[in-house]
């Protein structure tokens, strides 16, 4: 097989610029894998890239891949590469490239880790994200302890889902903000409160030792709510606003550790291993909204664009 299908896009737009082109399959580089792709996610910054809202950093060179994450299982082993075989249920991101779209990736062994073997290849890659995300944001970036009141916004999303059970793993009161539809659905996966983003007022919620914000806008006002030495997580910001947005966090420094921490995660194999076990162990659960066919990836971008989403939409390539 010397060439494979990929989702590809020739330039910015809505979700129909996607459709599936055919790429040469990679050969792995000194030191990498081949891994043939089962399953990969849709994340919120891929729908900020291919509608053209990160230009400047993307550019204007097309075709363009789309995809951070995949499942899969390793098909060939590259020269000098170490720690994995043939054959190996592997799971990983592609830090801070796009290309997981597509029938093969080459990555270096750092970017994966051993798949979870109690979870389908759909359910092992709706935790993958988010999971290593919530806990680079709310263990490494806001040192989130045991009875500590944490609140989650955006709490029934990729990210939110998971952040919401790391934080009830690692002994905090979480608090939940989602869609009056998701309220019951973010209590079972152990928020000690949830509130509907809607009509609950935010000066009404109290103060948090912690505020992890997935949505990227009012992060001022979310700011506020934060108790005497309280920390904020954004893992986005507003790009709809984005002068106005980044401004608002740069003007939070004056705060020193009450300042907004907007990070970019780049998961390795000890990151990636943490989450197998946590998803072996029964600690994390997956939440899959949808799964997609490949030759309809347009579906699942309009689908995670239009809100309202309760875990991931997963795009099935093989």
């Amino acid at each position: 097989m010397t060439d494979m299908r990929a989702a590809l896009f020739d330039r910015y737009g809505p979700p129909d610029v996607l459709y599936l082109g055919r790429r040469p399959v990679p050969v792995p580089a000194p030191g990498e894998v081949l891994v043939r792709v089962r399953v990969a996610s849709v994340n919120g910054g891929e729908l900020l890239d291919r509608a053209g809202k990160v230009r400047l950093v993307t550019g204007r060179t097309f075709p363009k891949a789309t995809g951070i994450d995949f499942a899969g299982e390793v098909a060939a082993v590259g020269p000098a590469a170490t720690g994995v075989r043939e054959g190996d249920r592997v799971w990983g991101l592609l830090g801070r490239r796009t290309g997981s779209m597509a029938e093969y990736v080459a990555v270096h062994p750092r970017q994966i880790a051993r798949a979870p073997e109690n979870l389908t290849p759909e359910q092992a890659v709706s935790l993958l994200a988010g999971g290593t995300t919530a806990v680079t944001a709310l263990r490494d970036k806001a040192s989130l302890q045991p009875g500590e009141r944490l609140l989650v916004r955006g709490a029934s999303g990729g990210v939110g889902s998971v952040a919401v059970q790391i934080g009830h793993l690692f002994g905090a009161r979480v608090v939940a903000l989602a869609g009056a539809r998701n309220l019951d659905f973010v209590r079972g996966l152990g928020a000690d409160e949830a509130w509907d983003h809607r009509t609950t007022p935010l000066g009404g919620l109290g103060r948090f030792d912690v505020v992890l914000d997935a949505v990227g806008t009012r992060h001022a006002r979310l700011r506020r709510l934060l108790a005497p030495g309280g920390r904020m997580v954004a893992v986005t910001v507003d790009f709809d606003r984005l002068l106005a947005s980044v401004g608002t966090v740069l003007a939070s420094t004056v705060h020193g550790s009450g300042r907004i921490r907007v990070f970019s995660g780049r998961p390795d194999t000890a990151l990636l291993t943490e989450i197998t076990r946590y998803a072996e162990r029964g600690d994390l659960v997956p939440v899959v909204d949808t799964v997609h066919p490949f030759d309809r990836i347009a579906d699942a971008h309009k689908a995670l664009e239009s809100g309202g989403v309760r875990g991931k939409h997963i795009v099935r390539i093989a």
